[in-house]
């Protein structure tokens, strides 16, 4: 099974402001985008099964309205003891570690997950559980935020697939984790 992260972050390497907020980044605020690039996102999603997020970025989610998701996706969570109601039946909570929602994923005949949400990011990344990392980086400094990355106990080398520049001065590179 594949574990890929495709996400963006600031140029000094925050997915939100420490409050959570998304502003920075261009369409957050609602005001039509005037670009239909996509960045990679659609043809990222149409080649995972299985979505994997924190509750941070759950509750995010939430907030932008009606549910974005038609595949199945889990809730990672330790604080969480249910899901609000409306959801789609799709949508599951699990309390585990990163290694056992993966092998209960597996085992569910899952090929290809998107992992979301800075700290299952790490928490996958430390475990070894991640394949590929598609980073988008906006020309933003924030100064301060919530990291992509934390602590990792030991280096994890990559190796560069690609990186793309697009006009409005997002870069984006994909990395293998060997």
């Amino acid at each position: 099974m594949k574990a890929s992260v495709y996400i963006a972050t600031s140029l000094d390497g925050f997915i939100a402001r420490k409050n959570g907020a998304l502003d920075w980044l261009p369409g957050a605020d609602g005001a039509a985008n005037d670009s239909t690039e996509d960045f990679g996102y659609q043809a990222f999603m149409d080649g995972v099964d299985h979505l994997v997020m924190g509750r941070n970025s759950f509750e995010l989610v939430l907030s932008f309205g009606a549910w974005p998701y038609e595949k199945p996706v889990t809730i990672l969570s330790g604080s969480m003891k249910s899901l609000p109601p409306g959801l789609p039946d799709s949508v599951d909570l699990m309390n585990c570690s990163p290694q056992h929602l993966f092998q209960e994923l597996e085992q569910r005949g899952r090929k290809s997950l998107y992992i979301d949400g800075g700290k299952t990011i790490q928490g996958f990344l430390s475990n070894r559980l991640i394949d590929e990392l598609t980073l988008t980086r906006v020309p933003i400094l924030l100064g301060e935020g919530i990291p992509l990355f934390g602590p990792l106990g030991k280096d994890i080398k990559l190796e560069h697939l690609e990186t793309t520049s697009f006009p409005n001065g997002f870069v984006q590179s994909r990395y293998r984790v060997p």
